[in-house]
């Protein structure tokens, strides 16, 4: 009979009630971010909810598509289609405009910057609204998760095209003089805003330290009174993964505006809609939660 060493010495190994000998259960290595792709389209593993203390990954991929495709817009047109704080105070300040100067004079038209804020604050709307579906499906699901990041990569193929069809520049010289004027712009703001309406209440259903993916404000007020902020003999799940998220969406704007610089913003959008496909098939891989 084969021994195994105990905290007291040599123990022997565990046997059944037929004299076989019963193998010890291996180890659950839980820090693991993938599983072994042999189960990955059964329908089984498609339908199992994620672990979102293992979805990292692809949940730091999304920060970095926040501020790659913010990048192109706020280039483009100066606005923020992720952030909506912004354009809503930016309608706030058009409509306080029209009370501005004394009668006959005061400036009532409703310009294109405050237009395209308009129209990206209803298409983050409206893609944020297709989280109902997520909902039915189960928002943690590797179905949902991948489904949903199918649709945002359709909806930034979408914008690619529209931008492509314009045919305009991709730099604006001004605020007061956007690169995107005209109805393919509001058609490329559209798609863009929805595809992050979108990404935002996917990434708030998976619930991580992550947020919604798309606002950081949360992100850095609890990451500057993190108690734990300071800790640094050893990692700190609360603090690291906002930290994650901060540097992703760096990364992702400055990625985005220097491909800009080279492609301009159809082939950098095009770039973008192979990023969101690879993220969509990575949430197969992230492991379920136990």
């Amino acid at each position: 009979m084969s021994t195994t060493v105990g905290s007291k010495g040599l123990l022997p190994q565990p046997v059944s009630a037929n004299g076989s000998e019963v193998s010890l259960p291996k180890p659950n290595n839980s820090s693991r971010l993938w599983v072994s792709p042999s189960t990955v389209f059964t329908k089984a593993h498609i339908m199992k909810d994620v672990d979102p203390e293992r979805a990292t990954l692809p949940m730091a991929a999304y920060c970095f598509m926040t501020g790659f495709i913010d990048s192109v817009s706020f280039t483009a047109v100066f606005i923020w289609c992720g952030f909506q704080t912004g354009n809503s105070v930016q309608l706030a300040l058009a409509l306080a405009r029209l009370f501005s100067g004394p009668p006959g004079q005061r400036d009532t038209a409703f310009h294109l910057p405050d237009a395209l804020a308009l129209g990206s604050i209803i298409t983050f709307l409206a893609g944020s609204s297709l989280g109902r579906l997520g909902d039915k499906i189960g928002s943690k699901t590797r179905a949902w998760l991948c489904l949903g990041t199918i649709i945002q990569a359709l909806f930034t193929m979408a914008a690619a095209i529209s931008s492509w069809k314009a045919n305009q520049p991709s730099i604006a010289e001004s605020r007061g003089n956007p690169a995107w004027t005209g109805v393919l712009a509001f058609v490329t703001i559209g798609f863009l805003s929805a595809s992050l309406g979108l990404q935002g209440i996917m990434g708030k259903r998976v619930n991580t330290q992550f947020a919604t993916t798309v606002v950081l404000t949360t992100v850095w007020c609890e990451l500057v009174a993190d108690p734990k902020l300071f800790t640094l003999r050893r990692g700190v799940v609360s603090r690291d993964h906002k930290l994650i998220a901060i540097l992703a969406l760096f990364v992702g704007g400055f990625a985005g505006r220097a491909l800009i610089d080279v492609i301009g913003s159809p082939a950098t959008l095009g770039v973008g809609t192979g990023v969101r496909v690879l993220i969509a098939f990575w949430f197969l891989f992230v492991p379920a939660k136990v």
